[in-house]
């Protein structure tokens, strides 16, 4: 059975951004650094994609051979990476999980800010416990009744970071249709409706409907999200999911490109008023 890696933190793939960075400021490429270091080839390349925290020994030897000889510098990315691998709250539940979900979470966790356009589910962050609990017996029909409550769990962890004293800031903008999908029976949608209401009269958080009258739109191939985060060091990322899996997206062009069609959906969708008002008449709420 293959051993399950290590998802990525954000201080995982800042470290491996300083490494490659390291690295072609010392005019190497990737097989030169690996012939002169003995490491292997492919452990290098797993280091600079984020995919494996070097041991502390590699570490060192690659900071040597990239001429990183400040004492100060060489003991900032040694404690970056003795922190690359903390997963908090989330190492209760890293092992039972698909990794593109725990890989989600942990850039999630840590991000400044998160854009986020649905199609077809209210965001995770925005939806109540029976909301959740039938979108995930629906979408996963061979789940045991254990799977589906550690995964019931799991979203109400993930929602604390739109709770927290210093909270996520969430953009949301759902397509309409999104609303009048009846997950989990009459009840259910009518209780998710109010907690969409109640949400979104909290300041850090901003919510638009895009209507059916606008007809064809940019994101209509699917949801995205887009992140950023607190340290500069730390570029944007877009998170992209469907059948196939989940796909993550840095480079600056891919960011600009979905940055752009969010910034399309959001002049399109009804203003946050109109969007409140139209979940208001969905429940009878004046």
């Amino acid at each position: 059975m293959p051993t399950r890696r290590q998802p990525p933190t954000v201080r995982l793939r800042r470290l491996a951004g300083e490494l490659r960075s390291l690295r072609q400021l010392a005019g190497l490429t990737r097989e030169d650094a690996a012939e002169q270091t003995n490491i292997n080839s492919a452990t290098l390349y797993r280091i600079e994609t984020a995919k494996a925290r070097p041991q502390r020994r590699t570490l060192l030897t690659l900071l040597d051979k990239y001429g990183v000889t400040e004492p100060a510098r060489r003991a900032a990315l040694v404690e970056l990476s003795k922190q690359a691998t903390q997963l908090g709250w989330l190492q209760a539940y890293e092992s039972e999980l698909p990794e593109e979900y725990t890989t989600y979470i942990s850039f999630e966790s840590e991000a400044r800010s998160v854009r986020n356009y649905e199609s077809l589910f209210v965001p995770g962050l925005l939806q109540t416990e029976g909301y959740t609990r039938a979108v995930v017996a629906a979408s996963l029909p061979y789940a045991s009744d254990d799977e589906i409550q550690q995964r019931v769990e799991t979203r109400i962890q993930r929602q604390t970071s739109i709770t927290k004293d210093d909270p996520l800031k969430l953009w949301v903008i759902v397509d309409e249709a999104v609303l009048h999908r009846e997950v989990g029976g009459a009840e259910v949608m009518v209780d998710q409706l109010r907690h969409l209401l109640d949400m979104t009269e909290r300041p850090h958080i901003t919510f638009q409907v895009l209507p059916y009258k606008v007809g064809a739109h940019p994101g209509m191939h699917g949801a995205f999200a887009v992140m950023d985060f607190p340290d500069a060091a730390d570029p944007e990322l877009v998170y992209i999911e469907n059948m196939a899996g989940a796909l993550y997206l840095e480079k600056e062009a891919d960011i600009r490109r979905y940055a752009e069609m969010f910034d399309q959906l959001r002049a399109a969708a009804l203003n946050v008023a109109d969007s409140r008002r139209l979940v208001g008449r969905l429940i009878d709420i004046d």
